[in-house]
């Protein structure tokens, strides 16, 4: 995700439903840390955000929602990332970032960045939706696993595999 100009507003979304503008990335990072995981998800999340997007980072662990959580308050020394952490399903996220425990609702947020174990269920629905995976052999099955899922939805993530450089 490229960052846009800041005069450029954010190109219009659909709210659901499978689209031609609709955009899938699968990222494998040559990292095999979990804090390298996190670290590029975030910066993924700043990026999205900054294109005037509503981001959230979908988790399985409060020790994961919390590394993120930290994360986003020291991504940057000149800014600021508005952002919450939602503990369930029931708590409503009012901040431009969601760092979720949670499945995410699919008109609530244009960018949904993976980090869990789940893909959620509605997977196709999301304008952006992004993998990340580093290159812990058991993360790297749960995100190939994703890809599976996201392929039976007929939707072909692009492949960003920083294993390959070099």
């Amino acid at each position: 995700m490229a960052a846009s100009d800041s005069t450029t507003p954010p190109p219009e979304r659909p709210a659901s439903g499978g689209d031609a503008s609709q955009r899938y990335w699968f990222h494998i990072l040559i990292q095999t840390t979990a804090s390298a995981r996190h670290l590029h998800a975030a910066r993924l999340a700043e990026k999205a955000w900054q294109q005037g997007d509503r981001v959230c980072l979908v988790c399985d662990t409060m020790q994961q929602a919390t590394e993120l959580d930290d994360l986003l308050w020291s991504l940057s020394p000149d800014a600021f990332l508005p952002h919450s952490v939602v503990p369930d399903s029931a708590t409503t996220c009012t901040d431009p970032i969601g760092i979720l425990l949670c499945p995410p609702v699919a008109d609530e947020w244009d960018t949904v960045i993976i980090l869990s174990a789940t893909l959620p269920a509605d997977a196709d629905r999301f304008a952006r939706l992004a993998l990340v995976a580093h290159s812990d052999p058991a993360v790297l099955n749960q995100a190939r696993s994703h890809f599976r899922q996201l392929r039976t939805l007929g939707i072909e993530p692009k492949v960003h595999d920083q294993r390959r450089r070099g």
